[in-house]
């Protein structure tokens, strides 16, 4: 993989989950939407010699996209940032705003900060480059589908600080996303500083001598108070308020 996108992929080529039940890997459906005819093959035939992965429909703009998703109800989608019409991020948002909403991971040839903070506030769970070896993408789709970001903790505390660019923007940013925390409890709030910190739910458990269960029971409460997809969103959202805990 090409320039710093390299840091974030959470690049474990773990095996497949086993379904217990039937012995074999559970199976996940995959949308890839691409304007680039050969682009959208060369992902079809990288995943389908996979045994748990499957591609259900391809699009070749943002627009379809939703259609495809809507109609065939993907695990995750690949999705192109640059398409005519509907770009990849407005669709990342709007598959995000929908009940049963998809993962997505979104595919560029560009790895700047921008992209990847732009992705990440449309909800996305992911961030590839088109040129991400197989192994890795595999990998990559895998994690999404299991909730995982595939974002390491270096990369989001790098992208997190781009938040403004004068003291004016920073102050509102401040201000909005303080009162936007203040919806949580307090228990709630100490767990969301430590996301922004970019700490594992095992680091938080043993910083505050909680037990994971409950770790992310507060994890699940805060992303449903403040109406958010993923940790990272959570992470973002603290940054900006200026709330990072301590090392």
């Amino acid at each position: 993989m090409a320039g710093g996108a390299a840091a974030t992929l959470a690049v474990v080529t773990d095996p497949p989950p086993v379904d217990d039940a039937v012995g074999r890997p559970p199976v996940i459906d995959v949308l890839v939407a691409d304007d680039d005819p050969l682009v959208r093959f060369g992902l079809r035939m990288m995943l389908g010699g996979v045994a748990d992965l499957r591609v259900v429909a391809e699009a070749g703009d943002g627009a379809e996209a939703l259609r495809l998703a809507e109609r065939h109800r993907p695990d995750v989608v690949l999705m192109d940032i640059r398409m005519p019409g509907t770009d990849g991020l407005a669709a990342t948002a709007t598959l995000r705003g929908r009940s049963s909403a998809p993962q997505v991971i979104v595919l560029t040839t560009f790895d700047t900060d921008a992209h990847v903070l732009r992705a990440l506030r449309a909800g996305a769970a992911g961030f590839l480059l088109k040129d991400t070896p197989p192994e890795e993408l595999v990998t990559a789709v895998r994690h999404v589908a299991r909730g995982r970001p595939v974002l390491s903790p270096e990369v989001t505390r790098r992208l997190i600080a781009r938040v403004a660019e004068s003291d004016q923007e920073q102050d509102t940013a401040r201000d909005a996303a303080r009162r936007r925390l203040a919806a949580l409890a307090d228990r709630e709030r100490t767990v969301a500083a430590e996301l922004g910190a970019g700490r594992t739910n095992a680091e938080i458990a043993a910083r505050h001598h909680l037990a994971l269960t409950t770790v992310k029971t507060h994890v699940s409460a805060i992303l449903s108070k403040l109406d958010l997809n993923n940790r990272v969103q959570v992470a973002l959202l603290v940054q900006e308020a200026g709330l990072i805990p301590p090392e």
